[in-house]
């Protein structure tokens, strides 16, 4: 059933954002599975996830790209761009500090 009403805006939501959210979700989701695992493993990091570690950098920055690249479009809902580029920034980060410490051996 089509509800009917009003709409005063010929603004929709952004495909490229909606793509960022997902893949953002997907980056921060594997994350915090691969730290879990390794802090479940005592802190051993296996090969297979490292895999992850760094096919989530490139989701990441794949989904930082579209949530990028759908924030400048005109005449656009901006909800999922911005939740997109938070969990894509937050991933980032994560993997960021996951190689400091592999490197520096904290």
């Amino acid at each position: 059933m089509h509800r009917k009403g009003y709409m005063f805006t010929d603004r929709s939501h952004s495909d490229n954002g909606k793509m960022s959210a997902a893949l953002g979700a997907i980056s921060f989701i594997s994350m915090c599975l691969v730290i879990y695992l390794s802090y479940r493993w005592k802190g051993a990091m296996s090969p297979k996830l490292g895999a992850v570690t760094f096919f989530a950098l490139l989701i990441s920055i794949a989904g930082e790209t579209l949530g990028v690249m759908s924030r400048l479009e005109k005449d656009k809902f901006y909800l999922f761009p911005n939740i997109g580029l938070v969990l894509n920034s937050i991933s980032l980060l994560i993997i960021i500090c996951l190689f400091y410490l592999g490197i520096y051996d904290i």
